[in-house]
């Protein structure tokens, strides 16, 4: 008999009542989530992230496009292209570990990272890097697994591999590896990335077009003095010396050697100057018969666009010069136009904005293809007749990236994304369709292919938002002011179950330096993190701000800062002070300021002239003292101490230590060699010397930044130092 048969009339209608309430109070807790430390560091780019598509890509030579699913809980390659309704299965676990078992070779549990060609499907198995024939049975190696630990590994589109082995540069090919130096060092450093990675290098390898020559740097950093980094988990530690240029101080020396792979043979460069100036944006011709770098002196006010002979290392010519009376700072090499080697492109913000230059490859200019208030950020490429370039650009908005066509004949431009959002694309080998995957702050997550010509699209994923079952904060995007009446562009994250009558304590984040843009019209008002959500939920207001100083916002912006670094920073945060005052729900009384590395340095910088602004404050890997820092970045905005004495002694915070008032919080990595931690500790024997107190936390085995599961251990530092100060 059922048992609700025998209850009373009235007996039912509680548990009814009780039954409905429990189910309304379960749907409330789980729209009342709270985010842990963990979900707010970690999860936030895991189970908490906005669904994607992994590994979206044009299988390359193609319009298709590839990804992995999970079928029945099996990882799967999918296909599809933008004419079809759906996608097909493309590759599965069974289908490769065929391939694998035909080449004789270990099968695999899982599908691993590949990259897909039209004929082979690129992949690392096991310490080893295969191309597998897409039709057939062939397996060939790319990259043995004896070379792929090695250093620096680069593959050449004829099948030769380049790499370092104690310290020297090696050439390899079918397994008969050749020795292409013989002086290599801690001192003589062949093959890496140069001039503390400034100036857009990232590798020390440039192979030729055909595959056949190498171009490479080679780096004379004995002049340079030994900086010690302690290895703690040795017994006893152990000091490892790296090479660390400061402001001021004696340079390396760079030059660039070339090597023939096919007849062994290396030939240097001869490139004119001091042994002190700047060998950037190496480029090789469509010929592969010359090499083009940007030289910069070492003041980084005049740069040099320089062409040599890729046989005999002559220097042919200077294209053209470009100067600046702060400085000049090229980015990006030369990029030939697709199908016509005779013309080049250029980005320069010679015109005050990073915009695009058309060239004859013999210096001649011929036109300024882009133009404007506004900033291009990246070039995509070429369609398949190279007459049609795609770049993005802020030209909507200095918070929106957005794709555009540009006609190099006509100079008429296509915005072929949409929206007021951050959209980042890639672009199919004939230009005409574009993978689309962009966001927007109440948007986590849209994936589409574009057609180029007609702008009709096809949605791949709409995402989910993976906070719906939070409570969250709500997030703003504005601009406010500076005192020069220049538009700054603000982020606020105001405290769950916002009430306007009451106040709440401010916590507010920068970083205020170049190359850097904190605020962007995208998922979580461009934060990469919820850890500004986890505070909303802790009773916060969170206010972050781009100062001028920032990235994407022109040359003047950005060379505020020059020869007085902070000054036009502090300026600008103090504009946003007088904003956050304005705020009747604001507790002035119950501010703190965060930031990391130059947002280090802003943060103690401000505290110590502006004192009593903030109650407290965290600073973590901190400039303290520019002339501990290193000569590239360093002389390009201060000049070097001796040119600017007044410059160097206004930023010197250590001289400053006495000026603060409040709470400090320094934080930094032991094995940083970005920051070195002598930053911090002269800060804090300083503040000992004064009778001034400051907290210090150190985080063993970290460089410049705490990454992994010990990135939520240091917010929670963070989290209870604010908590405890600022309740």
């Amino acid at each position: 008999m059922p048992i609700f048969s025998v209850l009373k009339k009235n007996d039912m209608q509680k548990i009814v009542f009780l039954f409905l309430a429990s189910c309304v109070l379960s749907v409330t807790n789980a729209q009342q989530k709270t985010l842990t430390i963990e979900d707010a560091m970690i999860n936030a780019r895991t189970t908490l992230a906005p669904e994607n598509l992994r590994q979206l890509q044009f299988i390359k030579g193609t319009n298709e496009y590839v990804y992995l699913k999970k079928i029945n809980g099996i990882d799967t390659w999918m296909k599809g292209d933008f004419k079809s309704s759906g996608e097909n299965v493309f590759l599965t676990l069974a289908d490769l570990n065929n391939k694998l078992r035909g080449a004789s070779l270990d099968t695999l549990a899982t599908l691993p990272p590949m990259q897909l060609f039209n004929d082979k499907w690129v992949v690392s198995i096991k310490g080893q890097k295969l191309a597998i024939s897409a039709t057939g049975n062939d397996v060939k190696t790319l990259v043995s697994k004896s070379i792929s630990g090695k250093g620096n590994v680069e593959e050449s589109a004829d099948g030769f591999v380049a790499y370092l082995d104690s310290f020297n540069l090696f050439v390899s090919k079918n397994g008969d590896s050749k020795k292409v130096t013989e002086d290599g060092s801690i001192d003589i450093v062949y093959a890496s990335t140069v001039h503390q990675s400034e100036f857009g290098i990232t590798k020390g390898t440039f192979w030729s077009n055909n595959g056949k020559s190498l171009a490479f740097y080679r780096m004379d950093q004995s002049m340079v003095p030994g900086y010690p980094i302690i290895d703690w988990t040795k017994r006893p530690a152990k000091s490892e010396n790296i090479r660390y240029p400061m402001a001021g101080d004696k340079s390396h020396h760079v030059t660039v050697g070339v090597y023939n792979a096919v007849n062994g043979n290396t030939t240097w460069l001869k490139v004119h100057g001091p042994a002190e100036q700047y060998l950037t944006n190496i480029a090789w011709s469509p010929d592969d018969r010359y090499i083009y770098i940007a030289v910069v002196n070492r003041g980084q006010d005049h740069m040099w666009l320089n062409q040599y002979d890729a046989a005999s290392g002559n220097f042919i010519k200077t294209l053209f010069e470009e100067t600046d009376n702060k400085y000049v700072e090229p980015l990006v090499p030369v990029l030939f136009v697709k199908n016509n080697p005779g013309q080049f492109i250029w980005q320069s913000k010679r015109d005050g904005w990073n915009h695009l230059y058309l060239y004859k490859s013999d210096g001649t200019l011929l036109k300024q293809l882009t133009s404007g208030s506004w900033e291009v950020l990246e070039v995509k490429g070429f369609d398949e007749k190279g007459e049609y370039l795609f770049y993005v650009s802020t030209e909507e908005s200095p918070i929106t990236k957005n794709l555009y066509r540009l006609n190099l004949r006509s100079g008429n431009t296509k915005r072929i994304t949409e929206g007021y959002q951050v959209h980042n694309t890639s672009v199919s080998a004939d230009g005409n369709y574009v993978i689309d995957n962009f966001s927007s702050p109440q948007n986590p997550k849209t994936i589409r292919i574009i057609e180029t010509k007609s702008g009709k699209t096809k949605t791949l994923l709409q995402s989910a938002n993976p906070l719906a079952d939070y409570n969250l904060g709500q997030l703003s995007i504005f601009k406010i002011k500076n005192n020069e009446g220049t538009d700054l562009y603000c982020r606020l994250f105001k405290p769950v179950q916002f009430d306007s009558s009451k106040k709440y304590p401010v916590i507010v984040y920068w970083y205020g330096g170049p190359h850097a843009q904190l605020i962007l019209n995208g998922w979580n008002g461009g934060a990469g993190d919820y850890w500004f959500q986890y505070m909303a939920e802790r009773g916060y207001v969170v206010f972050t701000i781009d100062t001028r100083g920032s990235g994407n916002r022109g040359r003047a912006f950005e060379q505020s800062i020059f020869r007085k670094a902070g000054e036009a920073q502090m300026e600008d945060m103090m504009s946003a002070v007088k904003y956050l005052k304005t705020q009747s729900f604001v507790d002035a009384e119950k501010m703190g300021l965060f930031g990391w590395s130059y947002g280090g340095f802003m943060t103690t910088d401000f505290m110590l002239n502006h004192p009593g602004i903030f109650k407290t404050a965290v600073a973590g890997g901190p400039v303290m003292d520019w002339k501990y820092y290193e000569i590239m970045y360093t002389e390009r905005y201060m000049d070097t101490p001796q040119e600017n004495p007044d410059g160097f002694e206004s930023t010197n915070l250590v001289k400053q230590v006495g000026k603060l008032k409040g709470k400090l919080l320094l934080i930094h990595g032991l094995q940083d060699p970005v920051v070195l931690q002598q930053h911090s500790v002269l800060f804090v024997r300083a503040a000992i010397d004064k009778g001034v107190q400051v907290d210090y936390m150190i985080y063993p085995g970290h460089e410049h930044n705490v990454l992994g599961k010990d990135r939520a251990h240091l917010y929670q530092k963070v989290t209870d130092y604010f908590m405890q100060n600022l309740p």
